[in-house]
């Protein structure tokens, strides 16, 4: 399975997710789109921790 990975990686662009900067396939990457850029998210876990921590930043 690790060697599947590995030349999906090789084959395909890949992007650093914004929470835990793991490297992944780009059409793997889930995205949350903003005004001049997307963010690219592992997997809804990290994404909702992002989330978080935005909603916390915005309300101090």
């Amino acid at each position: 399975m690790e060697q599947q990975a590995e030349k999906v990686l090789q084959t395909e662009g890949t992007v650093e997710c914004e929470v835990c900067l793991t490297e992944i396939p780009e059409s793997g990457a889930k995205n949350a789109e903003a005004k001049d850029y997307v963010r690219h998210f592992c997997g809804l876990e990290c994404y909702q921790k992002w989330e978080q921590n935005k909603t916390q930043i915005e309300s101090k």
